[in-house]
């Protein structure tokens, strides 16, 4: 496990070579990047893959807080063994029991955890001073932090697609079962109508093969290209494996439990994509200010 995090930290400064100008692979000075962890339909492993996603940051050496936005299904705390789960959530700070940073939870491998953001939904009944509090509080945690991501409910509730619409990036995660594939266009769909500029990655998982993998994505996008005029960006795919399931029963993330198993590669493999992207820089959107001020349209 040692020897995978140093990797990946060797991964990352190899890919960030020349961000800030000098080539010492340092972070330039900039907003958090937001990621947005969603699904058309639920069961693809969603919230499996946010979740061993912000550890594979954070093994990068990359200061990540992961925010667990299913209203009905808040789980991330499970699939990161913090059981029971964490005693404050936004809803505490909405009603100005708690400041935001008292209500992190540190998790494995040195991520930071807002557990079960039931508070969300409280906020549209705030005024508009307190909702400019709220953004400013949130929005603080910006220096702190290199990523945030936001594991979303599945669907297309107005709760979800506020998430994804708010979000600088959106990862789109399917699987190669057909409804799968069809939840996850209508979801392709459902941005589109929103925004058209919309910046998609999609991730195939529990795939037999690579090839499956690709035939499924190739499926979607040219798709989405050709009847939407949208494109949508193949951020990578994740073999079937069976260790998955098994570290899900043992309450401990895949990425630290299994390191050399195929999901782990494949979360790797994506985190350093991600990493290298040059056209989603963080700061695009502006950071946590910009993300909460789109979210609650305030």
């Amino acid at each position: 496990m040692a020897d995978q995090a140093q990797g990946l930290r060797e991964l990352a400064r190899e890919k960030n070579v020349g961000n800030d100008g000098n080539g010492s692979g340092e972070k330039p000075n900039s907003s958090c990047r937001i990621l947005t962890v969603t699904s058309g339909k639920g069961g693809v492993g969603k919230t499996n893959i946010a979740a061993n996603l912000a550890i594979a940051f954070a093994q990068a050496g990359r200061q990540t807080l992961i925010m667990d936005a299913d209203l009905g299904l808040a789980n991330v705390n499970v699939i990161l063994g913090l059981i029971p789960p964490p005693k404050y959530n936004l809803s505490h700070v909405v009603g100005g029991k708690k400041k935001i940073q008292e209500i992190i939870t540190n998790g494995p491998a040195g991520i930071r955890l807002i557990a079960g953001a039931t508070g969300v939904t409280e906020v549209a009944n705030l005024s508009q001073d307190e909702r400019d509090e709220f953004v400013l509080g949130l929005s603080s945690l910006a220096d702190s932090i290199d990523y945030l991501i936001f594991d979303t409910g599945a669907g297309l509730s107005p709760n979800v697609l506020s998430f994804v619409l708010a979000a600088d990036e959106i990862i789109l995660v399917t699987t190669p079962e057909p409804t799968a594939i069809a939840d996850a266009y209508g979801m392709v769909k459902a941005v589109c109508h929103h925004n058209i500029e919309a910046n998609i990655k999609l991730v195939v998982n529990r795939v037999s093969s690579v090839i499956e993998g690709k035939k499924v994505a190739d499926r979607i996008v040219n798709i989405a290209g050709q009847f939407l005029n949208i494109r949508v960006e193949v951020l990578g795919y994740i073999l079937e494996d069976n260790l998955v399931i098994k570290s899900v029963r043992q309450q401990k993330p895949f990425f630290l439990a299994y390191p050399r198993s195929k999901a782990a590669y494949g979360v790797a493999h994506i985190m350093a994509k991600l990493i290298q992207s040059p056209e989603t820089e963080p700061g695009n959107g502006n950071g946590l200010h910009g993300f909460f001020k789109r979210l609650l349209g305030s």
